[in-house]
């Protein structure tokens, strides 16, 4: 099961990265949430709730916010190039990322070739409106990934020292181009191999003899850049049993860290992507199945480390839920605020909370395979409707951020 949903992932984020970007504890854990009471104070200009979800998040000193694109697109976040969609941006959050707009595939197209036109799109529109901006990514690790150049590089008779080359230059390029908007950055995001159960092999690691000195050699490199800044290694990993899920992710990730610290590599912090899956449904409360202890589990060794965390990739998979749009909302937004509200217990070390689009239009859910909906309708992952209105699970973020 592993390798069949690891591999239909793979085939949807293709598609996302194939498309043209161009310049591309209040009520208690336990209770259900009514389906139509938003936590709000009333309504602002745009009539969006109030208070904000970044207004919130910073009375507990972190910022809330969301992944956005720089033109619209079948399964992009939202675009700067829509109105609608900004506003609900600028009324709910405090902080954007880019969803592809800084991956290699699209500002480095060729060895020697950058371009950003995309990426200066995005953090033009973060500055003109007073919002942070993470860095998404330096490195996604994975050949699927890379630029068709990367993986068909020659090296040449020095291979350590042409790697070396080309991503501490592409790293220092980045940096240096958002060095003072950009002081967060995922350096290396999703580098396990899932079916060898370690670092994966790329062209970079087999010219410089293993994944790890890449790793490495990128998180050094980014310090020198960033001497103040935060460097995250980003990965989903699942808070659902592993019997359920079939994921053996977390230990993976384990090991990566203590690597990490056993090397005196300078990462910072864990990015937990918190694409949460509700894959099937506890009969004893009709949502979704709870692995608390294992997850507690994992946050503690993390922490444990010295690593802060981030949720950086927030959104709920339905699949296994009723068609019913009321049952359904009430439900993700109570399995949300299960999961929420246990992250919030990790708050001393818990930094900013991002989902991966506002709305359900734009999220990439409604074309990733595994969590498409049998009965074909919309994948309901997001704090707002299509329809811009907010659900359940917008009450059970402000709820949780405010606890």
């Amino acid at each position: 099961m592993k390798k069949s949903l690891e591999m239909s992932r793979r085939t949807a984020l293709a598609g996302i990265a194939s498309l043209p970007l161009a310049s591309c504890m209040g009520g208690g854990a336990s209770g259900i949430l009514a389906p139509a009471q938003p936590a709000t104070t009333g309504a602002g200009p745009a009539g969006y709730p109030v208070p904000s979800l970044d207004t919130i998040a910073q009375r507990s000193g972190r910022r809330f916010g969301s992944a956005i694109a720089s033109t619209p697109g079948r399964t992009a976040a939202g675009s700067i190039q829509n109105p609608r969609y900004t506003e609900l941006i600028k009324a709910e959050c405090g902080m954007v990322v880019a969803e592809n707009e800084m991956k290699w595939q699209t500002v480095r197209p060729a060895p020697d070739v950058y371009d950003f036109a995309r990426m200066d799109g995005i953090a033009a529109f973060a500055q003109a409106n007073d919002l942070a901006l993470r860095g998404h990514t330096l490195l996604w690790h994975r050949p699927q990934w890379f630029p068709d150049w990367l993986n068909n590089y020659d090296y040449g008779a020095n291979p350590v020292q042409e790697a070396e080359r080309l991503l501490t230059e592409h790293i220092r390029t980045v940096t240096d181009r958002y060095r003072g908007q950009i002081t967060s950055y995922d350096v290396v995001n999703e580098a396990i191999d899932h079916d060898r159960n370690m670092p994966i092999e790329t062209s970079l690691s087999r010219a410089m003899g293993s994944p790890e000195a890449v790793l490495d050699l990128a998180f050094h490199t980014a310090r020198e850049q960033l001497p103040n800044g935060q460097l995250v290694y980003n990965d989903y990993m699942s808070w659902e049993p592993a019997h359920i899920t079939g994921n053996r992710h977390v230990p993976d990730v384990l090991r990566l860290l203590e690597g990490f610290r056993k090397r005196g590599t300078p990462v910072d912090a864990l990015g937990i992507q918190s694409h949460i899956e509700m894959f099937s449904i506890d009969p004893a409360t009709g949502v979704g199945p709870y692995a608390e202890r294992e997850w507690r589990s994992f946050l503690d060794e993390v922490t444990g480390m010295g690593y802060r965390l981030l949720i950086t990739e927030f959104d709920v998979k339905d699949k296994a839920l009723p068609a019913d749009i009321a049952a359904r909302d009430t439900k993700v937004a109570d399995f949300s605020r299960r999961y929420m509200d246990l992250m919030m217990e990790y708050g001393e070390h818990l930094d900013d909370v991002l989902v991966w689009g506002m709305t359900d239009q734009y999220n990439w859910l409604q074309y990733f395979d595994p969590a498409e909906r049998d009965d074909g309708l919309e994948v309901r992952g997001t704090p707002y409707s299509s329809n811009y209105e907010p659900k359940p699970l917008r009450t059970a973020l402000a709820r949780s951020l405010a606890g």
